[in-house]
C-alpha cells in the first residue's frame, strides 16, 4: 500500500537568473512524496518551465492523478508499469511525471537499503564535473561572478549568451578564469550564419562547445551551424523527447538531457542509450530544482560525458539537501544513505 502527497515551494535563488529569454528570481518547484505501509518516504520534485508549456498550477492540476495511479498500483518498485501508466493519464507534463517517478526511483531504493546508483549498478567513480552557470549580467558584474565561483571551486563554468556582446562577455570570462572550461550557452537566441562565425570567434577563448546555437523550431539551421562550426554543438531545446536523438544525430555532437524534458529516469535511461547508438555525447542538465530533484540525477550521473546540474546551487537557500556537490566535483560515491540522498533539512 502506497500513500502520496504533493506541497509547492517557493525558492528565492541567491542572484537573478537571466538568459536570452528572460530572467527568474524565484524557482517555483513541487515536491511529491510517497509513504509506504512502514513509514518509508521517497520523495521527488518538479520543476516546470512554461517554454515547455508547464506552469506550477498545470503541474499542481494534473498530479492527484498521476498519484492516484501510483496507489493504484500500490507497488514502489513496479517503476516501468506506473511510468507506462502515468504516460496513459497525461501524455505531456514532463515535469509532473518526473517528480512522480523520481520520488518512486527514491522510496523503492530505501526499501532495498542501497543508493539508487548501485541499484542500477553504476560506477560513482565515474560521474563528471557539473559546471556552475554564469548567468547573463553587465559584463563587468559577470566578471566577477566568474571570479567568486572559481574562488568557491567552480572549474568548469556554463556561460550564458545572446546579446550583442556575447564575444565582449566570454573574453571577461576567460579572463577571470584562465584555467577553467568553459561551456557557453545561447539558448536558441542566434541565426545560423550568425552562430557560425561566433564559434569562430569564441574558438581563440577555449571553449569547450556551444550550446543550443539556433532556434529548435530550426533543425535545418542547427545542421547548418554543425556542418560548419568550429565548435562541437550540444542541443538543448532540439532534444526533448526520445524520438528527437535519432532526429537530430547528424546534425549535432551532444545531446542535453533533463529530467523535466524526460518525464524521469526511465525515458532519461532510455534517451542516453540511443544516443550512444547514434555516436553522441550526452549531457545530463537541469532546471533551477531542488535537491528532491537534483539528487536523482546525480545518481543518473556516471551514464553520461557532461554534467550540468548546478540548479540546487543557485539557490538562496533549499529546503532539501542532497547529494554533496563540493565546487565542482559531485561526491556520489561518498554517498551512503538509501535512495537518492535527498532529505528536508
Amino acid at each position: 500500500m502506497l500513500s502520496t502527497e504533493f506541497e509547492r515551494l517557493s525558492l528565492p535563488l541567491a542572484d537573478a537568473f537571466t538568459i536570452s529569454r528572460g530572467t527568474q528570481e524565484v524557482a517555483e518547484n513541487v515536491v511529491v512524496r510517497i509513504t509506504d505501509g512502514g513509514g518509508m518516504t521517497g520523495v521527488g520534485a518538479a520543476a516546470p518551465v512554461g517554454h515547455y508549456g508547464e506552469t506550477p498550477e498545470t503541474v499542481e492540476a494534473v498530479l492527484p492523478d498521476l498519484l492516484a495511479v501510483v496507489e493504484s498500483v500500490g507497488d514502489a518498485h513496479a517503476t516501468e508499469r506506473i511510468e507506462r501508466e502515468l504516460r496513459g493519464v497525461v501524455e505531456g507534463n514532463p515535469a509532473a511525471r518526473a517528480a512522480v517517478e523520481i520520488a518512486l526511483h527514491d522510496l523503492a531504493a530505501k526499501r532495498l537499503g542501497v543508493p539508487l546508483y548501485r541499484q542500477w549498478g553504476l560506477d560513482p567513480e565515474r560521474v563528471p564535473k557539473t559546471s556552475f552557470t554564469i548567468g547573463l549580467d553587465a559584463t563587468e558584474r559577470m566578471r566577477e561572478k566568474t571570479r567568486k565561483a572559481i574562488e568557491d571551486g567552480y572549474d568548469v563554468l556554463k556561460v550564458k549568451l545572446g546579446t550583442d556582446r556575447d564575444e565582449e562577455i566570454v573574453a571577461a570570462v576567460r579572463e577571470a578564469a584562465p584555467d577553467a572550461s568553459i561551456r557557453v550557452d545561447a539558448n536558441e537566441a542566434w541565426t545560423p550564419r550568425e552562430a557560425v562565425r561566433m564559434t569562430e570567434r569564441l574558438d581563440a577563448y577555449d571553449v569547450e562547445f556551444v550550446e543550443q546555437p539556433v532556434p529548435a523550431s530550426d533543425p535545418d539551421g542547427l545542421k547548418f551551424v554543425y556542418e560548419r562550426s568550429a565548435l562541437p554543438i550540444a542541443a538543448d531545446e532540439s532534444c526533448v523527447t526520445l524520438p528527437d536523438v535519432p532526429a537530430i544525430a547528424d546534425r549535432t555532437d551532444i545531446v542535453n538531457l533533463k529530467l523535466m524534458k524526460t518525464g524521469g529516469l526511465t525515458e532519461a535511461k532510455r534517451m542516453v542509450h540511443a544516443a550512444r547508438a547514434h555516436g553522441l555525447e550526452v549531457m545530463l542538465g537541469c532546471m533551477i530544482e531542488t535537491n528532491a530533484a537534483i539528487a536523482a540525477a546525480c545518481h543518473l550521473a556516471p551514464l553520461v560525458d557532461y554534467a550540468d546540474l548546478d540548479g540546487a546551487l543557485l539557490l538562496d537557500d533549499d529546503e532539501y539537501e542532497g547529494v554533496p556537490i563540493d565546487g565542482s566535483e559531485i561526491r556520489l560515491a561518498g554517498v551512503d544513505r538509501a535512495g537518492t540522498g535527498a532529505r528536508r533539512t
